[in-house]
């Protein structure tokens, strides 16, 4: 899992059935300073998130795991982040 921040949408009115009825965002992997540190994944989002909030993603089987175990989903929002707190 990772944090980032969803950064945009995806429109994609043609798609693979077992995508049907997800809402598609595009989303930046956050370090744990909230800095950019990755690149930017569509992302099947499971908890009604938008843009400008800072996310949990769950990658791989994990993440096809919420929707169903067909689905083609690599990455999936799990939790919209309220707050973060580091101890140095």
């Amino acid at each position: 899992m990772y944090l980032g921040t969803v950064v945009g949408t995806v429109v994609s009115t043609t798609k693979n059935e077992g995508l049907i009825g997800t809402k598609l965002l595009l989303v930046k992997q956050l370090n744990e300073k909230l800095e950019v540190v990755g690149s930017t994944h569509v992302v099947v989002d499971s908890v009604g998130s938008g843009v400008g909030e800072t996310v949990i993603v769950a990658t791989g089987s994990s993440a096809r795991k919420i929707f169903s175990s067909d689905s083609p989903i690599d990455c999936a929002i799990v939790g919209i982040v309220d707050s973060i707190e580091v101890n140095n």
